[in-house]
């Protein structure tokens, strides 16, 4: 998807610096990559005490 958009320079130049990345497409996209991630996450961790686990955890390792 094309999309125009204005972005600080600053803090571009910073990204593409630490990113070692080349174009400022592939640093939006990273970006948005791990933005997506770390908001799965939280959805994840939100869970935590919410759903009870019937399982063993001896037998998966053995299959797995």
């Amino acid at each position: 998807m094309r999309t125009n958009i204005e972005i600080n320079n600053k803090l571009m130049g910073k990204a593409k610096r630490l990113s070692r990345l080349k174009t400022k497409k592939e640093i939006v996209n990273t970006a948005l990559e791990m933005y997506v991630r770390n908001l799965d996450k939280r959805s994840i961790k939100e869970l935590k005490g919410k759903i009870k686990w019937i399982g063993s955890l001896d037998k998966m390792r053995q299959t797995g």
